[in-house]
């Protein structure tokens, strides 16, 4: 079977349409995770399918790549770029790498720019004013998160910086300053919707409920204050990442119990490498993200009517 067909299997049950224009209250928190995001496409193309169509959405790294592609309203967009473009080296790999000024292995500016076989992205919707978007980035001066909403007419390279991957990317500047990957300092921003008074708060996962990672902040330390030695509140927060990341997602475990926040999780471990290659792989990650938000529907609406 040629590459072509493959493609075209991998993609024919997941049509490109538009979503409704709904306007669901509330706020949807999408966690990074590179090609992890497989999944979290799946949620949100089974979203739009059933007119949910959140009031705010806030997206860090893949989630803000994701995010901008719920905002716009279409359907379907996401899966087909990383399915049909993952394995050409424009998109990802070493060529990405040695044709980008940024020098990231993952081209954002090849994700946006004009694509064959995929609609534009619709920059008149996301711009609209109806709905609110934001990218999370983490400025390498202040070692802090910055959320950067849709009013700005630099959004596209906010949501770059977003997904600015530390170690293998120059950072992106935006207003003169230096910022890489939002999930440096805030990898589920699960608190900004909280500080901005939202009552109804769905986060979207990449990873499942239970998985946690192993901390060792001095070994990550004495790599972060090398590799930043320009940057060291960054360096220090770098290294940390693992540490605030098991507390975020305890915090958020209590808040579910309790009944504040409503989660959609991967029900099985994804375990895929973080730029995979695998396109039956990626199509069954999206998969499940669609069967499994399709399986929890009735509890999230019952959660939304609360």
């Amino acid at each position: 079977m040629t590459e072509n067909n493959k493609i075209f299997n991998l993609l024919k049950d997941i049509p490109l349409k538009d979503a409704s224009d709904t306007i669901t209250p509330g706020a949807i928190i999408l966690e990074g995770g590179a090609f992890r995001g497989l999944y979290q496409e799946g949620v949100l193309d089974c979203l739009m399918d059933n007119d949910i169509n959140f009031k705010t959405t806030i997206g860090v790294s893949a989630g803000a790549l994701n995010g901008i592609n719920y905002v716009s309203g279409q359907i379907g967009r996401s899966a087909h770029i990383n399915l049909r473009y993952r394995n050409d080296g424009r998109y990802v790999g070493i060529n990405a790498f040695l044709k980008t000024k940024r020098k990231s292995f993952i081209n954002l500016d090849f994700a946006f720019g004009k694509l064959p076989n995929v609609p534009d992205l619709n920059i008149d919707r996301i711009k609209d004013g109806k709905r609110e978007f934001i990218a999370v980035a983490t400025n390498l001066v202040t070692g802090k998160a910055r959320y950067f909403d849709n009013n700005r007419e630099d959004l596209m390279d906010c949501v770059k910086a977003s997904a600015t991957l530390p170690y293998f990317s120059k950072p992106v500047y935006i207003e003169d300053e230096p910022y890489l990957d939002g999930g440096c300092d805030d990898r589920i921003p699960f608190k900004y919707a909280i500080n901005n008074g939202h009552k109804k708060i769905v986060v979207i996962r990449t990873r499942d409920k239970s998985f946690r990672i192993k901390p060792n902040f001095d070994r990550r330390y004495g790599i972060t204050k090398r590799w930043y030695a320009n940057y060291p509140h960054f360096s220090y927060i770098l290294a940390r990442t693992d540490e605030d990341y098991n507390l975020t997602c305890d915090e958020l475990d209590k808040l579910e119990n309790k009944g504040d926040v409503f989660v959609i999780a991967p029900s099985k471990p994804i375990q895929i490498r973080m730029l995979e290659k695998d396109l039956s792989k990626l199509k069954e990650i999206y998969m499940l993200g669609y069967n499994d938000c399709k399986n929890i529907l009735p509890e999230l609406k019952a959660y939304l009517k609360k």
